[in-house]
């Protein structure tokens, strides 16, 4: 059996967190331990995390840093670096998780790969109403979503697709940083994430490029691994050119490993 730690992402929003908690909790199977990942919130997302470590049987770790701005890239590393299991699934604390979520990440990964999923986008009703009740039953309260195709099922298509969708050409080095699970091991060998990148955007590309560079491939999980993101605005995107410029020469240069990343945190 592989060993799992499942990585949470989050900032100031425990409203969602705790309905991404409620459908990890539905899962058919349940990673080795969760971290949650914390960009400086306040003390109401520290108390919907105790409570659900209080809660489960599965082992809790809060980790958390200062408020000094967007810094996922950071919070992340904090997480991979003291990751006890094999392989690391990776998400964001606004997804809702359909309940075979785990199950199909486990049962897609490979020696020598990393994974990149897809989501569901629900639309402000539904999310509404998804907070109003409480509810992670997506279908019962669904109004108006987008990519509904991402939504769908299929364990051969999944193998199917794996190294065949978004995978040549532009689409090479797409990935949904919300949606990822890699080995540890690789992770280390390119060290994680590039902590030069603050502000929002093109992180998960710079690591899925280095990956790549490292002789690590990409298998993407369609029809499998599937998620809702709940509806908010966009955060600000004022980094992203800069952002973009070093994934760019994370490209053109071969990079593998950074200097700025998880190591740092060990």
């Amino acid at each position: 059996m592989i060993t799992c730690s499942l990585i949470i992402s989050t900032y100031n929003w425990p409203a969602a967190l705790e309905l991404c908690l409620q459908s990890i909790i539905s899962q058919t199977l349940h990673p080795d331990e969760i971290i949650i990942g914390d960009d400086g919130s306040e003390a109401e997302t520290a108390k919907v995390i105790s409570d659900f470590k209080n809660s489960v049987s599965i082992p809790v770790s809060h980790v958390w840093q200062e408020d000094k701005g967007f810094r996922l890239a950071g919070i992340r590393n904090k997480c991979f670096a003291i990751a006890k299991g094999a392989y690391i699934i990776q998400i964001d604390g606004d997804l809702i998780l359909n309940k075979k979520f785990i199950e199909d990440h486990i049962r897609f990964c490979r020696p020598g790969h990393f994974v990149s999923g897809s989501r569901v986008l629900l639309s402000p009703q539904t999310t509404l109403n998804l907070f109003k009740h409480k509810s992670i039953e997506i279908t019962k309260h669904s109004v108006n979503n987008k990519n509904l195709f991402n939504g769908l099922h299929s364990g051969w298509l999944q193998h199917l697709l794996a190294l065949n969708y978004k995978n040549k050409g532009i689409h090479k080095y797409y990935v949904k940083g919300c949606n990822m699970a890699f080995w540890k091991q690789d992770l280390e060998r390119v060290n994680g994430y590039n902590e030069d990148f603050t502000g929002w955007g093109k992180e998960d590309s710079e690591l899925a490029i280095r990956l790549i560079n490292a002789g690590i491939k990409k298998r993407f999980l369609k029809f499998g691994g599937i998620c809702y993101h709940l509806f908010h605005k966009e955060v600000t995107r004022e980094m992203e050119e800069k952002n973009t410029v070093m994934m760019y020469e994370a490209q053109k240069n071969k990079m593998i490993r950074t200097e700025n990343g998880m190591d740092t945190h060990k």
